[in-house]
């Protein structure tokens, strides 16, 4: 595999996932009561601490997109 593919395979990893993560946002955000109300049913928990695992969830996957994505995309576009 050469160092520009890798970069290429990066990239599009990166878009993928933000793509994932926007959408997942405007879901959360379109159908909030539904699907906070269905998650606390499902794992018995209230539907507060369901909206402290979302914003948790979206904060973790954002710096995991950024830390093993985007980081390492632009420091190969920097290199090569």
């Amino acid at each position: 595999m050469t160092i520009e593919l890798f970069r290429d395979f990066l990239g599009w990893c990166t878009v993928i996932n933000s793509g994932l993560l926007i959408l997942s946002s405007i879901m959360l955000i379109v159908m909030k009561g539904a699907v906070s109300s269905m998650h606390a049913r499902m794992f018995g928990i209230d539907e507060e601490s369901v909206k402290a695992v979302y914003f948790k969830y979206l904060g973790y996957y954002k710096l995991l997109i950024l830390v093993f994505n985007l980081a390492p995309y632009l420091a190969l576009r920097i290199v090569a």
